[in-house]
């Protein structure tokens, strides 16, 4: 299952658990649907859902909120995936507590490539945690 947190716009915001292979839209649906003054059009229903996201319905007017990507200067990135905390690899967009528990429970990893032994995680996944993640030496 997908178990993930829909806010914002919907009728009820909340925790949800959904079949593998579910969608936004799932997840929409499963909060409710959309409450009156939904930026419906700011989401795209079709995106595949991960263990542990966010899916956030904005109110029209809302300012959007701005895309996770690390910097040169945010030094919270990239994280030793063998030595960080449930915390920290939970801070990674896309990391759940659940992953982030996968990811704990599958160390020592020798390379970054290592993380696809992890449940949940698979080469476009993978991709998307490159920019936020390292092995150590």
């Amino acid at each position: 299952p997908v178990v993930v947190y829909v806010s914002g716009a919907v009728q009820s915001p909340g925790v949800y658990t959904l079949p593998p292979g579910s969608r936004v839209a799932d997840a929409v649906t499963a909060a409710g649907g959309f409450a009156k003054g939904a930026a419906t059009a700011a989401i795209n229903l079709a995106l595949p859902l991960e263990d542990g996201a966010q899916v956030h319905i904005p109110a029209r007017g809302e300012a959007p909120r701005p895309a996770a990507t690390p910097t040169s200067a945010d030094a919270s990135f990239p994280v030793d995936v063998n030595t960080a905390s449930q915390e920290m690899l939970e801070a990674i967009p896309g990391i759940g507590p659940t992953m982030a528990r996968r990811i704990i429970e599958g160390r020592p990893y020798g390379t970054v490539d290592d993380l696809l032994r992890v449940r949940g995680i698979g080469p476009a996944t993978l991709e998307k945690l490159r920019p936020y993640v390292t092995v150590g030496e």
